[in-house]
């Protein structure tokens, strides 16, 4: 690693062995965004000679996000430039309700309400302004894979029934 890496803060022992990078229609906007929303730490930003983020980085609890601008010209575009994304990214939360709130009255539209889900989550779905989904959970109690599989088969029949 460069000293300037280092000095930017770009570590390897900053990400997961996944980590996303997010391709924003205005990175700098979406950075205080999730500052606002989701509680996001700033961890660096590199901008480019037209003042575009070449490259930042920000925490959502001990969750490492790395953003882009968008830059057609390099092939990287955002959602709303692709008209959506089959990509939903999942963050546990220590209050569910209480983070899409927040995120919903910053801006982020409620894609599905929170309820309590057949796998012991309590979980929805938001979507920040810069078209990126977000699952949202907390986890409320411990289930066995046969529990699962009952609750699910028990939810199918239920709405299968709703249907007829």
């Amino acid at each position: 690693m460069s000293q300037a890496q280092e000095k930017a803060g770009i570590r390897s022992e900053n990400c997961q062995a996944v980590t996303p990078h997010l391709v924003c229609a205005g990175a700098a906007d979406a950075i205080e965004f999730y500052k606002k929303a989701f509680g996001a730490v700033e961890v660096m930003r590199l901008a480019g000679a037209k003042g575009k983020l070449m490259h930042a980085a920000i925490k959502i609890g001990d969750a490492s996000i790395m953003l882009v601008d968008e830059l057609p010209e390099w092939g990287s575009l955002s959602p709303i430039t692709l008209g959506g994304s089959p990509v939903t990214i999942h963050l546990y939360v220590p209050d569910v309700d209480a983070f899409v709130a927040r995120a919903v009255k910053a801006g982020a539209l409620l894609r599905m309400p929170v309820e309590d889900m057949f796998w012991g989550d309590r979980y929805g779905i938001i979507e920040d302004p810069f078209g990126h989904k977000w699952s949202v959970a907390t986890h409320q109690r411990d289930m066995s894979q046969k529990e699962i599989e009952e609750a699910m088969k028990k939810l199918i029949a239920t709405q299968k029934s709703a249907c007829d």
